[in-house]
């Protein structure tokens, strides 16, 4: 079977990509350019050109397709607007699915997408959701909180090389995931029914507060990490100062995500949670690893001195 993904160079899409492989699909990848793409191609990936700001070139990509999923997210740098591409070039692509009678539609949103559809980037995922259930195309829509990958750049990065940690006030807690469990749950779906036309969430075992996640951090390098937190309202001040230039739009969009609704109930148990068949890994084995792996490499480059690291 025939199986398009969308976004295959990401985080998450990668992970898809292999996990799909492994499990015997065919698969092909919507790309811009074959160069930046070409560790897809030597994985047995076939690459076909499209773009969601063309959405000219989407119906041809969409031949002998069965199984569209969606892993594209806007990058902050990108060129594009979110309403370019998350919008414009999200219908377009449904509509392309529609004509060429797609089996199944998988996509991702956000977990708690209903509570915050004030905030410019889900309230366009939002739209997309109901396109896409009144579409009559068989879908998933897969509701995600945060992935193990993302917390590398954004804590364990810094804290080893003594940066400043920017945390706003009252951080939602977010139950992360590891991107490989994440596919491998993707997956089981393709070939059931039990999650088709329906919104399922899907996260980690435990819900995280960016303290939690810097502590754990701090005991795995044996470093202190550098924390500066800043008021949501400052947040709201800097991201208004961004929407002056179309060229900051896609930074401004992501710093509202801070402004999420913190909801106790998601820490008891979210909605429709996608039942797992394989023992997802704990984020303390994600890090440990992840640190281990690091310090072993600083002590043999000698990039630091055995004072200042503390080997567990």
């Amino acid at each position: 079977m025939n199986i398009l993904v969308i976004g295959g160079t990401g985080t998450l899409g990668r992970q898809i990509v292999r996990e799909a492989l492994d499990e015997g699909y065919h698969v092909k990848c919507l790309v811009r350019e074959f160069r930046k793409s070409s560790f897809l191609r030597d994985w047995g990936v076939e690459l076909i050109y499209g773009d969601l700001s063309l959405p000219s070139t989407l119906p041809k990509a969409l031949k002998g397709i069965k199984i569209i999923i969606d892993s594209a997210t806007l990058r902050s740098t990108s060129k594009y607007t979110s309403e370019i591409v998350d919008w414009r070039g999200k219908l377009a692509l449904l509509e392309a699915a529609k004509l060429t009678k797609i089996k199944k539609f998988i996509c991702f949103s956000v977990l708690d997408a209903l509570k915050n559809p004030s905030i410019p980037l889900i309230d366009l995922k939002l739209r997309i959701e109901r396109e896409l259930e009144n579409s009559k195309i068989n879908f998933i829509i897969f509701q995600c909180s945060g992935f193990y990958q993302g917390l590398i750049s954004q804590y364990a990065l810094p804290i080893l090389e003594n940066e400043i940690i920017w945390l706003p006030e009252n951080s939602k807690p977010i139950a992360y995931l590891d991107t490989q469990d994440a596919s491998k749950a993707i997956m089981s779906t393709l070939d059931n029914s039990s999650c088709d036309n329906k919104k399922v969430s899907l996260i980690g075992k435990k819900f995280w507060n960016p303290c939690e996640v810097i502590n754990l951090c701090e005991l795995l390098s044996g470093k202190v990490a550098r924390i500066s937190y800043i008021p949501v309202t400052s947040f709201n001040l800097i991201g208004n100062l961004l929407r002056l230039f179309e060229f900051s739009w896609n930074i401004a969009d992501r710093l509202q995500f801070c402004e999420r609704s913190k909801d106790p109930s998601l820490d008891i148990k979210p909605f429709n949670e996608i039942f797992w068949s394989i023992e997802r890994v704990g984020l303390e084995a994600y890090l440990q690893e992840y640190f281990g792996k690091i310090l072993k490499k600083l002590r043999k480059t000698s990039y630091q001195t055995p004072e200042e690291v503390s080997f567990l």
